[in-house]
């Protein structure tokens, strides 16, 4: 009885710091401005208009829609609106986005079409307050830390609603610690389906529960919509009251269901 006791107290001890590592920033201000809206991921992209393209924003905030976009550090400290590292996929050359400067970012294409790849600071002018952006930062190399601030002081003067998100926890620090008043949101997902991660596996456990909230106190999860029934991603939501961000939505059902249950919608592939 004293041997199943123990056994008893302890799992109860596990799961009250297991909730206590999932803790959340309640009711930020800028989260009521930011439901609402549909998002299109990295723009209102395809059947010729290439993802992350000035077009592909143009057409969403046509469309009446917000936007996700990526945005990695330059080498000369701009900052450029692509998803991958890497533009062979986007641009048909396998050089890394970290190690152009805004010179030489210029003399690239995507997917084939004339639409270079935009500066963030060029989308910002775009939108200029129209519609909200959720901003994801895509840390390289460690320079996560230098990609947030160079964001942060771009954006300190922009007078439309945003929030920021991060795979990288260190990002989300900085923000705790740099900028508190700044809406930031962890992005995750069950990495242990998601095959084409490379992780070591107790990182994937780690991230795709959120054990790092304790430390980043992000506003809201941002968490792949059909990944979004496990245990961490519910007592954010629930015991600590994160708003959830789903992505990336790519039908109307799926895109009700989010809307039903309480989800910020990421959609890609229809208009909803």
């Amino acid at each position: 009885m004293t041997t199943l006791l123990i056994i008893l107290e302890s799992l109860i001890l596990l799961l009250i710091l297991y909730v206590l590592a999932l803790r959340c920033r309640c009711g930020h201000k800028q989260l009521s401005f930011l439901r609402g809206w549909g998002y299109a991921h990295r723009g209102l992209h395809g059947n010729g208009v290439p993802e992350n393209s000035m077009e592909a924003f143009r057409l969403a905030l046509d469309g009446g829609y917000g936007i996700e976009l990526d945005v990695h550090l330059m080498a000369d400290g701009q900052l450029a609106v692509i998803h991958d590292a890497s533009l062979k996929r986007t641009a048909g050359i396998d050089v890394q986005i970290e190690d152009l400067t805004g010179e030489t970012l210029s003399q690239y294409r995507l997917e084939g079409t004339d639409e270079p790849i935009p500066l963030f600071g060029e989308v910002l002018e775009l939108f200029d307050g129209k519609a909200p952006m959720i901003v994801e930062l895509k840390a390289e190399r460690g320079n996560h830390a230098a990609l947030a601030k160079a964001v942060c002081d771009l954006l300190e003067n922009y007078k439309g609603d945003f929030c920021i998100e991060s795979f990288d926890p260190r990002v989300l620090w900085w923000l705790r610690k740099n900028r508190p008043d700044i809406c930031r949101g962890q992005l995750a997902e069950n990495f242990f389906r998601a095959s084409e991660v490379e992780l070591k596996w107790y990182l994937k456990f780690i991230l795709g529960n959120q054990l790092g909230n304790f430390l980043t106190v992000p506003d809201f999860t941002a968490y792949c919509f059909a990944h979004r029934k496990t245990l961490g991603v519910w007592l954010a939501r629930k015991i600590w009251g994160a708003q959830g961000v789903a992505w990336t939505i790519t039908n109307q059902e799926d895109y009700d269901k989010a809307l039903e249950e309480g989800w910020i919608p990421i959609f890609e592939g229809f208009r909803p």
